[in-house]
């Protein structure tokens, strides 16, 4: 590299995994998502979630199926196990954000990784993700010329319908108020766990599942 060259790398990023279900919902999976949404919602602050939080275990085989293949790809390319993990999707759920709604910051505890398919999404709809070590970085406070993926403490990620999201449980996110006069934003999300053994025996960090 020359003197007045530079290279900037970086280090421990979150993966963000995108794919796009590109023959959409058939007509059978969209009068299934009518059937959760009347079998009963519930509220929570800014938006409802369905009753049943697990749809996919008796519903939406075809997208079920479009996620777990997806879920394995995403364990060989990004977490790239020694031995085979195997994850299995636990509970799964409909939202509704309707006019006006939200979701609040948070992350997703007793997973691997979680995602969130949307079945229906506003102009200009985005997730927002969050952050971990914002705390320790804003010790010291830098005014600013514009943010970008280095210097934010949260970056938004532009999505649309029939697009399926994956990332780390741990990684903390949220939604903005929808601000479509007449449109809902609906989305199903999913955790996921793993099944088998993980760990190593010798060194003490076998786990049975």
């Amino acid at each position: 590299m020359k003197e007045n060259e530079f290279r900037l790398e970086g280090l421990f990023p979150a993966p963000l995994y995108s794919a796009n279900l590109e023959s959409g919902l058939d007509p059978a999976e969209e009068n299934e998502i009518k059937d959760i949404i009347k079998e009963g919602m519930y509220k929570n602050a800014g938006n409802s979630t369905s009753n049943n939080s697990y749809i996919f275990n008796t519903r939406l085989r075809k997208l079920k199926e479009f996620c777990e293949k997806h879920i394995n790809i995403y364990v060989e390319e990004v977490i790239y196990p020694k031995e085979e993990l195997d994850l299995y999707i636990t509970q799964s759920w409909l939202n509704i954000t309707k006019p006006g709604g939200f979701h609040h910051a948070h992350s997703h505890s007793n997973s691997i990784i979680s995602g969130v398919f949307y079945v229906a999404t506003t102009e200009n709809d985005k997730i927002k993700f969050h952050d971990e070590n914002v705390k320790l970085k804003e010790r010291i406070k830098i005014e600013l010329k514009e943010y970008n993926v280095w210097n934010s403490s949260s970056w938004s990620f532009p999505v649309e319908k029939n697009i399926l999201l994956l990332f780390p449980s741990w990684l903390t996110h949220s939604v903005d108020e929808n601000k479509n006069a007449t449109e809902d934003r609906i989305s199903i999300s999913f955790n996921t766990f793993p099944k088998g053994t993980i760990g190593d025996k010798k060194s003490l960090t076998e786990l049975i599942l």
